[in-house]
């Protein structure tokens, strides 16, 4: 068995959950796994740009990298599906990606990451699949999988294994969605209190660059009013003490408003989720 290194992204967070999924990824392939816990109030948010920026660290290594493994669970239960939503998986490059077939997460990657397609999954098909042909699971573990509300501790992992290795895994193909004009969020409040936002600075409405006279206007929900934030091009041009929305460390150029020596997230009165701009297409 090869080792690779997993990480994970779950909104499973709770200690006990936590310990599970690791004991069983390391029991899997070999290895410890990053599991980080995704426990704010907009885990789909923080999922989109998280798995994002977890690819584009791979880029810009000056040759050959490691193979990667990545689980994103987001568990949302809103009655569509028979027992949750989906898994998929697709590869970036030479990583193997496995994720819940949410569009909020998966969208920003084919608008900035070229990806099309998903390979989604049906639990029971490819369990039954694995006994039938590579894997040692008698027809009432098969059941237990395919009945537990615990799918991203009992069937990720085993399919990401599976898929590791080749093994013949059935799937469907499916479309990946861009990003529509739509509101800019808050995706993640860093330890700074810096808010990182979903979109690129370009991509915001009014913005046109770094000039004096570049200015967005932002609505302080603590204060409940609106207040002129100026634009610059990194943190470091903020004045001490200052807000300012400068093109950030996430995604592609993506934005953040920043306080220079403060916190934006407690200025502002932001939290994860919550809107920043109205984009119009």
């Amino acid at each position: 068995m090869t080792r690779v290194p997993v990480v994970s992204l779950t909104d499973c967070a709770d200690p006990n959950a936590l310990a599970r999924q690791s004991a069983r990824i390391a029991a899997l392939f070999g290895a410890t796994p990053t599991v980080v816990p995704l426990d704010g109030p907009d885990p789909e948010g923080a999922a989109a740009l998280t798995l994002l920026d977890l690819l584009r660290s791979t880029d810009l290594t000056g040759g050959p990298t490691q193979p990667l493994v990545v689980l994103v669970n987001i568990a949302p239960r809103d009655g569509h599906w028979p027992n949750g939503v989906p898994f998929c998986y697709f590869r970036h490059g030479q990583h193997l990606v496995i994720s819940t077939l949410s569009h909020r997460v998966l969208a920003p990657l084919a608008n900035y990451l070229g990806l099309t397609e998903v390979q989604v999954t049906d639990v029971r098909e490819v369990l039954e699949a694995g006994a039938a042909g590579w894997a040692d699971l008698a027809p009432a573990e098969v059941e237990e999988m395919v009945r537990t509300q615990f799918r991203s501790l009992w069937y990720v992992p085993l399919l990401a294994r599976w898929l590791a290795d080749g093994r013949p895994v059935p799937a469907e193909p499916a479309p990946v969605r861009s990003l529509a004009a739509q509101d800019v969020r808050v995706a993640v409040v860093d330890n700074f209190g810096n808010c990182k936002l979903d979109r690129p600075a370009a991509e915001l409405p009014g913005y046109e660059g770094t000039g004096a006279t570049a200015h967005l206007t932002v609505h302080n929900r603590r204060e409940r009013r609106s207040v002129t934030v100026r634009c610059y091009d990194r943190l470091p041009d903020v004045p001490l003490g200052e807000p300012g929305i400068t093109v950030g460390s996430s995604g592609v150029g993506f934005a953040e408003l920043v306080v220079r020596g403060g916190s934006a997230a407690e200025l502002f009165g932001l939290s994860q989720g919550d809107r920043v701009f109205h984009l119009t297409s």
